[in-house]
This record gives structure tokens, C-alpha cells and sequence, in this order.
């Protein structure tokens, strides 16, 4: 399919799902809001069941299961509210697909009252994370970043202490080689890989797009500057030379935790989900204790010395259908499922990191995740990926042109890549 605009695509895709509109309440009893979250381990319906019963009967939530893929729940989601479907009350948004929601109006706009309350405490990469064309136009929720994790012996043979003293990408690579290591870094062909490119030209001092909010003829890429090159410098080396060992091309972020936890375990780049899938690993006899004793945890790794990185971003926040029903009802919700309470019992029980500052305070999540402190000072610093309506066009062209990591080319690939990516939004290269 040619690419021209978003609106175009959106709009055609409306004649394929009426049929999935649905209403939304029930007759002659409270507003029932349909909320529409991706897969986890329950505890966005255990919070829509605390936020029906805080609602003393005003309105009550339930909750609709997602696709497990994001790029499948952005897919349905579009196409739904291309339909003008009233049933989307709330959604769980992946952050890159936001623009891509706002543009067209498929996002209710969020009153001022309301942002005003959902942006206290709130740290800085959710808060851009959930902003198009300087207005919030979502509400933050839960919000991701990756860590440094590291094994304590490797890096004090190494004589670093990345906790005390940031750490670099060519002091990573330097060790690793010297000692005969592994990086564990995502590489496959996925997201993932996006993920990996955006942070290191961010930590670089550049951005994959330098004007996202443009149309899509008139978008400008980053890519051919000292940050891109950079970047693919970082990618080339570890994969030209092995060091993310022989499944890099494939490796995703549980394939990069099961390479950590091997014999030739060093540093890893990844999501604080790999805590508690690491103790849980232990408790389940499968991998040692001393494994856990091991390992330590700081911020991203920078490209230059002495200058703070930009970690990745993620997580999930909460747009609200523009043709809902009950879209006043579907704010008052939102406020009550962000709660720094709600918030801190998702992080301790379901590993998803606040957006609220205030839930890092909570007992229960110091105890589930020693790191938190670290976890929020990275948020404060993330960089979102490229926010602009063309995100899925820019984020498969990355991959088209960054995989696999080996074949990457700080002379020729940030201009490949460029050339490749301005063709597809131009319509005149498929993806």
C-alpha cells in the first residue's frame, strides 16, 4: 500500500469494523466504562475493580484484553476509533502510537482541570511521553526506562562501580573484550531494536527525527549527524565483533536476561522486569542465589563521558475515547486508576514502574525492587521514542536498515537509513 497520509489510512480502514461498535453501559443503572488494557498479571482489573467501588455507584469499569503485541493493539485500537466506536471509554497506550491517536481526534481532550491533577509528581519522560503538539493529550500511568545491570564481579575486575560512577558504551565494550564477556543487548528485528537506536542517539545528543510534528512529505531524520554515527558505531562494534554473542540477530529482552544470567554474563541494557523474573528463577530452583548477589544495577550507559545519558521510555498511559459516551465519567476514572496508590500496588505486584513520583515512597515496592530510586531518577532523564504520526513508517524503517547489528556501518548506514525511511513517507518505497 502506497503511504500518503495517516487521516487517509485511518479513514479507510472505518468501513471494516462498524460492526465492533458496541454500547458501553447499561440501561437504567450506572455508566459501565469499558477499559481496554494490554495483557498483564491482573492488576489493571484489580485496580478497575478498586476504582468501581471508590466510585460509590457514579460509574462502573470494566475491562477488555488487548492483543499481547503492541503494534496489534495499536492496529485494533486505530481501526476502531476510525469506526467512530463508542464502546473505547479508556485505553492503555503504548507511548509511540499516541500521536498517531491525537492527530485525527480519536483522543478526547483532556480538561484543564484534569491534566492539571494527572501531571503532579509526575516524572518528565511520562509527562513528554504523553504530550503531542505541547498539550497532554493522555494520562500518565505506568512508566518504563531501562537500567544498567551488571555483574558486580566482572565490573569490579574491571575496576568500575557503575553505581557510584556512570559508566560508558566503550568502557562496556572494552571490558567485555578484555575479559572475554558478552553484552546483552536486544538486536532482533522488533521494536526492541528501535528501542536500542533512539536511546543511543539520544544519549548522543541527537534525535532520530528533528521536526516529528511535520507531515509526513516535510519529516526531517537526524540520522546523518556526529549523534547517528555514533550510534551506529556503538551497534557495529558489538556486532562485528561478537560480543553479543552468536544469537544477537534474534535476541530480545528475555533471550538478553538468559544471556546475562549465563557463564559469560557482564552488563546488560533491559527493563526492570528481569528482577523479578531473575528471583523468581532462584525461587524456582532454576538459577542460583549467588547469581542474584551478583548483580547491581545503574543508569543507562552514555556515549561520552562525563554527559548523561537518555535512557529509553516506555510504559502505558490512559487515553480516553473521543466518541465514548461517557467521556466526563472516563476521566474520573482515569484519576482514580493513577493514583500514587493504585500505582504503587501495579510496581510491587505486576513490576510496572510509576509515572507518579509520590508510589516510589511505598514500602511494599522498596521492598519488591531495591533499585526504584534508580529506576525514577532514569524516568526523569528518558527520552520517548520519535512522537510524530508516522511512528510505525519510522520505526520499521529503522529496523529495515539497522538489522542485523553486525552489518551496521557508521559510514553508509545512517544515510541508507535515511534515504530509506524518507522514500517510504514519501510514498515512493514500500516498507
Amino acid at each position: 500500500m502506497r503511504r500518503r497520509t495517516r487521516a487517509v489510512a485511518l479513514a479507510a480502514l472505518a468501513g471494516l469494523v462498524l460492526p465492533l461498535a458496541a454500547c458501553s453501559s447499561d440501561e437504567g443503572g450506572p455508566p459501565t466504562l469499558t477499559w481496554y488494557i494490554n495483557p498483564d498479571d491482573g492488576g489493571q482489573a484489580e485496580i478497575a475493580k478498586r476504582c468501581t467501588e471508590a466510585a460509590d455507584g457514579a460509574y462502573r469499569i470494566t475491562t477488555s484484553v488487548l492483543p499481547r503485541d503492541a503494534s496489534a493493539q495499536r492496529e485494533q485500537l486505530a481501526r476502531r476509533l476510525a469506526a467512530k466506536d463508542s464502546s473505547i471509554d479508556i485505553m492503555s497506550l503504548d507511548p509511540p502510537f499516541i500521536p498517531e491517536l491525537a492527530e485525527p481526534g480519536f483522543l478526547a481532550p483532556i480538561p484543564e482541570d484534569v491534566a492539571t491533577k494527572v501531571s503532579k509528581d509526575v516524572v518528565q519522560g511520562a509527562l513528554a511521553g504523553a504530550t503531542w503538539k505541547d498539550k497532554l493529550v493522555a494520562v500518565p500511568f505506568w512508566a518504563n526506562t531501562q537500567l544498567l545491570w551488571y555483574r558486580k564481579s566482572v565490573a569490579e575486575k574491571a575496576g568500575l562501580d557503575p553505581a557510584k560512577e556512570p559508566v560508558t558504551w566503550k568502557q562496556l565494550i572494552d571490558v567485555a573484550k578484555e575479559q572475554d564477556k558478552l553484552l546483552a543487548v536486544q538486536g532482533t528485528k522488533a521494536e526492541s531494536l528501535t528501542v536500542w537506536i533512539n536511546a543511543l542517539v539520544e544519549s548522543a545528543g541527537g534525535h532520530v527525527l528533528t521536526n516529528p510534528e511535520a507531515p509526513a512529505d516535510e519529516l526531517k531524520l537526524g540520522l546523518e549527524t556526529d549523534a547517528g554515527k555514533a550510534a551506529a558505531e556503538v551497534m557495529s562494534s558489538i556486532g562485528k565483533q561478537g560480543l553479543g554473542g552468536p544469537g544477537l540477530p534474534t535476541a530480545d529482552e528475555n533471550a538478553s536476561l538468559t544471556l546475562f544470567q549465563g557463564d559469560k554474563g557482564s552488563f546488560m541494557v533491559n527493563w526492570p522486569f528481569v528482577w523479578s523474573a531473575t528471583n523468581a528463577a532462584v525461587k524456582d530452583g532454576t538459577l542460583d542465589q549467588s547469581l542474584v548477589d551478583d548483580i547491581g544495577w545503574a543508569l543507562y550507559p552514555g556515549m561520552k563521558e562525563g554527559e548523561k545519558s537518555r535512557p529509553p521510555y516506555g510504559g502505558i498511559n490512559l487515553g480516553v475515547g473521543a466518541f465514548s459516551s461517557h467521556v466526563d465519567e472516563a476521566f474520573k476514572a482515569t484519576e482514580c486508576i493513577v493514583t500514587p496508590e493504585n500505582q504503587a500496588y501495579y510496581f510491587a505486584t505486576n513490576g510496572n514502574p510509576p509515572s507518579n513520583t509520590k508510589s516510589y515512597e511505598d514500602a511494599e515496592v522498596k521492598k519488591a525492587f531495591p533499585m526504584a530510586d534508580v529506576i525514577r531518577e532514569s524516568l526523569e532523564n528518558a527520552a520517548p521514542r520519535p512522537q510524530t504520526p508516522y511512528y510505525n513508517e519510522v520505526s520499521l524503517g529503522l529496523q529495515e536498515t539497522w538489522h542485523p547489528p553486525a552489518s551496521v556501518d557508521p559510514a553508509t548506514t545512517p544515510k541508507k537509513s535515511t534515504d530509506f525511511i524518507t522514500a517510504v513517507l514519501r510514498g515512493e518505497q514500500l516498507l
